[in-house]
């Protein structure tokens, strides 16, 4: 509740300065030098703006205070629910906004509407003597002030609300582990804001200038009225218009030279967002290129970070390959070696980038999973029984399982059909669920043909490895039937033996 009533302390003092401001801009240029009145209307004059200011008091009171209950409520209860802490928290960033609305509704006609009928009633009463067309001078007058103060409070508030949001976006954090955001949503968004500002700091003293010289000439004499005015007003319309259009162009091209590096920076932050680590080049000569150094540093970092996560994770995948291999001396560098093949092929396809990478890591964790079949199965030397060839193939499904325990899970899925399907064949006889054609993942009908080569060129206990044109001529047997052609093309292509029916094939692309 204390920080509520700091809050009030700065809302007050703010209001003040921004009303003592705009009003004695106004009131002492024209009451004071330029309205040329005694003594007595002067005092019925003051007179009329103190009623109209109670009832002006009153009403805005009464505006504020309803403006501000979710966040007065939220600050009271010293555990508020997370809704009611949501909710005073995007209220309190609109409350610079709701502050343009509270001056320029409740401020503007609580003030003006009863100060113009007190005055015309005085008027008419012969109390004061000047002119009715004074009280559409008063009510440009009042237009003026309310747009200077609301300018003046809205800049003022955007400050003074700070404290606020800092305190219910930690309260939710402590209380609920729950961060609030505006997620980049914008209740000002920065065009409006710089065209108004400019055009008022602009136009304010030009209406200012035209208003008192034409009291003041009004004051003069009906000699000077009836020659000069005319022409004045011509000439200050024109005076006017100039005025207007060179604020309006100056807040544009202002408004530009910020917008544009801030949309750059925002369209940099998504990609980043994405996971492209982007730089933003440096274009521009004032603060903002310290904001882009500091961006294009931060990004450096990043890569940096993507870079030694990228080799830790790689020198990951390698090992586990490597102590999978080093379980039978005979298969050793078996899983790097389908990799590299792999790679062949995936290249032969049209794979590149991030796709190829994640081929590679398929690859080598291809046969993980034969770390929960027992020795005396997969080194066995006979003939395996029904059980035990079971077992063996339960090894695709079990690789699937132990990298679907590795956190995080969306890291893992692009390796996992490799892993489960790469002992599936192209005619659906394979294993574990017997897919065929294109139905079979594509790492899987890739690391099929590179497991295949390197498991017949390789030496076993029980046997001596083919050697490499016999593998290649099983290989050619078995396009269609046990391995994908396309894939099994490629890789026979890339050994200088290409079937008439591959002469013309074109490169397969990931999908």
């Amino acid at each position: 509740m204390e920080l509520y009533r700091i809050f009030l302390k700065k809302q007050i003092r703010n209001y003040i300065f921004g009303s003592a401001v705009a009003v004695l801009a106004v009131g002492s240029l024209l009451m004071l030098s330029s309205l040329e009145i005694s003594r007595v209307e002067y005092y019925r004059l003051l007179l009329v703006l103190l009623c109209s200011f109670v009832i002006m008091a009153s009403i805005e009171i009464t505006v504020f205070l309803r403006q501000t209950r979710p966040i007065r409520a939220a600050l009271i209860q010293e555990h508020a629910a997370l809704s009611m802490l949501e909710e005073a928290y995007l209220h309190t960033h609109q409350l610079p906004k709701r502050a343009i609305q509270r001056i320029m509704g409740p401020h503007l006609l609580g003030l003006s509407v009863p100060a113009l009928l007190l005055t015309f009633w005085m008027i008419h009463a012969g109390w004061v003597t000047f002119p009715y067309f004074y009280l559409i001078l008063a009510m440009c007058c009042a237009v003026l002030v309310a747009c200077m103060h609301a300018l003046i409070e809205f800049f003022l508030t955007c400050t003074s609300i700070i404290p606020l949001i800092k305190e219910f976006r930690n309260r939710a954090l402590e209380q609920y582990s729950v961060d609030f955001s505006l997620e980049g949503y914008v209740f000002v968004p920065i065009r409006p804001k710089f065209l108004v500002s400019c055009m008022l700091i602009g136009t304010f003293p030009l209406f200012l200038f035209i208003m008192a010289t034409h009291i003041r000439m009004n004051g003069e004499g009906d000699s000077i009225v009836v020659v000069g005015l005319q022409s004045y007003w011509a000439w200050a319309g024109m005076v006017l218009l100039i005025g207007t259009l060179f604020s309006s162009i100056a807040a544009w091209l202002l408004t530009n030279s910020v917008q544009h590096p801030i949309h750059e920076l925002y369209q940099a932050m998504n990609q980043v967002k994405d996971g492209n680590l982007v730089q933003v080049q440096d274009e521009y000569s004032d603060e903002f290129s310290k904001l882009v150094a500091g961006f294009n540093m931060m990004v450096r970092g990043l890569q940096a970070r993507e870079q030694q996560s990228r080799q830790l994770l790689d020198s990951y995948f390698s090992t586990l390959a490597v102590a999978l291999d080093a379980r039978d001396s005979y298969t050793a560098g078996h899983s790097l070696r389908v990799a590299e093949y792999s790679v062949i092929i995936g290249q032969l396809a049209g794979l590149r980038g991030q796709e190829l990478d994640d081929l590679r890591k398929s690859a080598l964790l291809h046969d993980i999973g034969k770390i929960g079949v027992r020795d005396s199965i997969l080194f066995k030397e006979e003939a395996l029984t029904d059980e035990e060839f079971l077992q063996i193939q339960s090894h695709t499904v079990l690789g699937e399982n132990i990298l679907r325990q590795i956190e995080p899970a969306d890291k893992m899925a692009p390796f996992l059909g490799g892993v489960r399907s790469h002992h599936e064949r192209y005619d659906g006889h394979g294993y574990p669920d017997g897919l065929a054609g294109t139905a079979i993942p594509l790492h899987g009908r890739i690391i099929a043909v590179a497991d295949a080569y390197d498991a017949m060129t390789s030496n076993r206990p029980y046997r001596k490895g083919m050697d490499h044109e016999r593998a290649l001529g099983i290989l050619e047997q078995g396009r269609g039937s046990q391995w994908d052609p396309e894939f099994a093309g490629l890789f026979l292509g890339y050994f200088g033996r290409k079937p008439e029916a591959l002469k013309d094939a074109q490169p397969i692309q990931a999908g």
